[in-house]
């Protein structure tokens, strides 16, 4: 393993709590994923209590995230071209209208699955295109050498509001289930307002550097987003730019197949280790509080992500990520303690922010600017997709097996997964450093 010394940061260049801009993205993002994470673990609970059905809390899980399969391409496209500040204030608006209306629904009685399905789609559109103009914007936020270390603090964002967020959903909902919706509506308001005092430009800032198959520097050509001429007509091409990219790059695209069917195990899981909780007779507080659990461990995970990116290979911990998760997966399918249970699942949170900012880290870095939507929306689609194909998998899981045999089934198919990462060739060439490779400016 080749070892490199970590990269130089000029001290004209501002540390990141000192990065006004950076700050207030941060921040925004964080009250806004507080509220949507409260009512991540409050939509299958209401769903669950509308119909009594685990099929239709999975069916409302998959509706939500099927904007993942259906819109990633074309966001990605659209986010290179567009405005991404202005983008992403437009999704706040919108997203906050839409799940106030269900808080509006509730307070007269009169909310129907189909109103949740339809929210939850429209939602998830609006997500894909804010989450897309928000990663594509980082590395136009922060120095390019400060580019891990500001994909740690949102991994450590990200991890805190779901061990805040979740047992505040289950504890909100207990008191009533408006709770949650109210506070989810007034958290992308907090964030629209947010990113109205951001001075920054999302794009462009470092230039139009490109890069080729290999990720080494190539020539240079106009960013997507600064008006390329063409229009229309070459909005189709751009669709696949990105994940023809992606492509090119044979370590990239192993760990974001890899990352996709761990997704799917996620989201299946999530669903799983609800119902257990559910069958074990917890309540909505004490779901929330040991699913809150899994938050502690990701915060944890985050804080010890960049040291993990500077001192162990790619392959290391490609390799020993998916091992854990597969152990983890069968801890929670052998045993019916429920501390277990969370405790095991905690763990899978703790590797997740190490795997993302290396990986993530790596495929910013070496992406050119101009594509960067196109080839984030290209890693989303496979990897969030499966998300969406997880919540339908769970449901279906839980409901004709059984919350017992449907982890069994996760099991063997993380083990399988476990097993293609160290068969890899792609990911056992992957001997180099996450933070060798730096962004070019």
């Amino acid at each position: 393993m080749t070892r490199v010394d970590e990269p130089i940061v000029d001290e004209r260049i501002p540390p990141l709590h000192r990065n006004r801009d950076f700050l207030l993205l941060w921040s925004g993002s964080a009250i806004s994923m507080l509220g949507s994470s409260a009512s991540l673990v409050a939509y299958p609970l209401l769903v669950l209590a509308m119909t009594g059905s685990p099929g239709a809390a999975g069916l409302a899980g998959f509706v939500a995230l099927l904007p993942t399969l259906l819109f990633q391409l074309p966001a990605g496209a659209l986010v290179d071209r567009w405005d991404r500040k202005r983008v992403m204030i437009w999704c706040d608006l919108l997203r906050a209208l839409g799940v106030g209306s269900i808080v509006v629904a509730i307070a007269v009685d009169e909310l129907h699955l189909w109103h949740v399905l339809a929210i939850g789609f429209v939602e998830g559109t609006l997500s894909v295109l804010y989450e897309l103009a928000a990663g594509a914007a980082i590395p136009n936020v922060v120095h390019p050498s400060q580019l891990t270390t500001a994909l740690s603090r949102n991994e450590a964002r990200e991890r805190a509001a779901v061990m805040a967020g979740t047992p505040l959903g289950g504890a909100l909902f207990g008191l009533g289930r408006i709770w949650p919706f109210v506070l989810d509506t007034v958290s992308y308001l907090v964030a629209l307002l947010t990113l109205l005092f951001i001075r920054r430009n999302f794009q462009g800032v470092h230039g139009g550097t490109t890069a080729d198959g290999d990720g080494t520097a190539g020539s240079g050509e106009p960013a997507a987003g600064g008006g390329t001429p063409g229009g229309i007509r070459r909005l189709g091409a751009e669709l696949t730019q990105g994940l023809r990219w992606l492509w090119g790059q044979p370590f990239i695209r192993t760990a974001t197949l890899l990352v996709s069917g761990s997704n799917l195990l996620f989201r299946a899981l999530f669903l799983i280790i609800i119902v257990m909780f559910e069958d074990g007779g917890a309540g909505p507080v004490a779901i929330g509080v040991l699913l809150g659990l899994a938050g502690t461990g990701g915060v944890l995970g985050s804080l010890v992500a960049t040291w993990c990116a500077g001192r162990f290979s790619m392959r290391s911990l490609v390799v020993a990520a998916n091992w854990v998760w597969a152990l983890m997966v069968c801890v929670i399918a052998v045993t019916d303690n429920l501390y277990l249970i969370g405790a095991a699942y905690s763990l899978m949170w703790f590797i997740g922010p190490i795997w993302n900012v290396a990986v993530a880290g790596y495929q910013m870095a070496v992406t050119p600017d101009h594509i960067q939507g196109r080839v984030l929306s290209a890693v989303s689609l496979l990897a969030g997709g499966a998300v969406a194909v997880g919540s339908l998998v769970g449901g279906y899981l839980v409901e004709s097996l059984g919350p017992a045999w449907a982890a069994w089934s996760m099991a063997a198919w993380m083990v399988l997964l476990a097993a293609l990462a160290t068969l890899s060739r792609s990911v056992r060439r992957a001997n180099f450093l996450p933070t060798e490779h730096s962004r070019r400016s």
